[in-house]
């Protein structure tokens, strides 16, 4: 009689799934100069091939995903990547590229290069030469991951999903009808409609219909919203022991993830802000860098109004991530004027006119803010005041939380 014995499966990396992987290092691809060298950041680094590699190395480690015997190789040979672990590392990182995750810049498929050997590769194909970036896929992927609440909003607009106290017509409907007005849909109330035109009686045995009878069916009104992600990239966000520009990174990247794919006709936009200030596509937001900045909140706030007058939305907010004081203005010859000792009153001023700015143009400006000095908390108080938005004191642990519920709740509250 045939026997059939079953042993316990032992997982390979063959069935590690590559999102799971993309979760293991989010944050090394998000890093944004902290782990590197706070006090001397480079604004212009780009990720390479071998920082990737690095990278999955740690986390196969720190997940048990590779055994005691294959660290110790790697540790004990000349070139970790020559050894059984590097072999491994070089292999996820192809199947990464494979699923659509990153790409080698400028199209090269730098992964076959590194896995000719040794003696077939050039200078050029030093892993810490060549660069990578990051696809749609894979950013779209690490806003999902980081978006844990749902968004929401108020306001009035004809395209939107956020949820508001106002109605319109549809062909939902979902309270009592209301006398047409030009513009409505054509939804019908017909009983309401005829008992209008019965009340003045029949004439010549017809019912006549006039415009005024009409009575169409009301439905939901959904707005929709254009936002301005407003992220201080100065140096202190990562210069006291902490990183606080990566978090604001993920925050940005799960906000953009549920305003476009639950959010019809919202529009999100991306600007840093430091000497200058500057608008950024998607695509470029999780690998953009700390430098070694001031912090020009005016020429941001300046920015982020030229990006809202080109929205047609009636609700227009800007959400500003900062951990800092204003501490530099642009002067009109261009020049950018610096002071990062106070609060300087021609920084402040002018940086309180662009909030006036944003104030006569309806536009509520919401902070987030990383940290707690006196002067810094008065500051982004008075902000909040002047365009009636929302002020949060919160840390790089909980940003997430606080991002995400603001855009679901319109309630104005303090996070102390």
């Amino acid at each position: 009689m045939p026997v059939t014995r079953y042993s316990k499966y032992e997982a390979t990396l063959d069935d590690l799934d590559m999102a799971d992987l993309m979760k293991m290092i989010q944050d090394r691809l998000l890093e944004s100069g902290f782990q590197r060298n706070p006090w001397d950041p480079d604004p212009n680094y780009q990720q390479s091939m071998q920082d990737l590699y690095d990278a999955i190395a740690e986390a196969l480690i720190n997940n048990d995903l590779v055994n005691q015997q294959t660290i110790e190789e790697a540790m004990n040979a000349e070139n970790w990547m020559e050894s059984k672990l590097g072999e491994a590392v070089k292999e996820l990182a192809q199947r990464l590229e494979q699923e659509g995750y990153l790409r080698p810049q400028n199209g090269e498929d730098a992964n076959n290069e590194m896995s000719q050997g040794q003696g077939q590769q050039g200078p050029n194909q030093d892993p810490g030469q060549v660069k990578f970036e990051l696809t749609n896929k894979a950013i779209d992927f690490l806003g999902y991951k980081t978006l844990k609440d749902v968004l929401g909003g108020a306001g009035q607009s004809s395209i939107g999903a956020h949820d508001t106290e106002f109605q319109t017509t549809g062909i939902e409907a979902v309270s009592e009808s209301k006398p047409y007005e030009f513009g409505d849909t054509m939804n019908l109330d017909m009983g309401e409609t005829f008992k209008n035109a019965a009340r003045r009686g029949i004439q010549d045995g017809k019912l006549e219909l006039d415009y005024g009878d009409l009575q169409v069916m009301q439905s939901e009104y959904f707005s929709s919203a254009a936002t301005v992600v407003m992220l201080d990239c100065s140096h202190s966000m990562i210069l006291y022991g902490e990183d606080r520009f990566t978090p604001a990174k993920q925050v940005a990247l799960a906000l953009a993830h549920m305003i476009n794919t639950q959010y019809q006709g919202d529009v999100i936009k991306f600007v840093l802000f430091h000497n200058s200030a500057e608008e950024i596509p998607l695509a470029k937001l999780a690998t953009c860098q700390v430098g070694p900045y001031h912090t020009n909140t005016a020429e941001g706030l300046r920015l982020a109004q030229k990006i809202l007058k080109r929205q047609n939305k009636d609700m227009k907010q800007i959400v500003m991530i900062t951990d800092g004081k204003p501490s530099a203005i642009t002067l009109p010859n261009g020049r950018v004027y610096k002071n990062a000792y106070g609060l300087d009153p021609m920084v402040l001023g002018e940086t309180l006119r662009e909030v006036g700015n944003c104030r006569r143009q309806g536009i509520q400006v919401n902070t987030f803010m990383l940290a707690r000095d006196p002067e810094l908390i008065a500051f982004v108080q008075r902000v909040s005041q002047m365009t009636k938005g929302k002020a949060y004191f919160t840390t790089p642990h909980t940003i997430g939380r606080y991002v995400l519920q603001d855009f679901q709740s319109r309630r104005t509250k303090m996070v102390n």
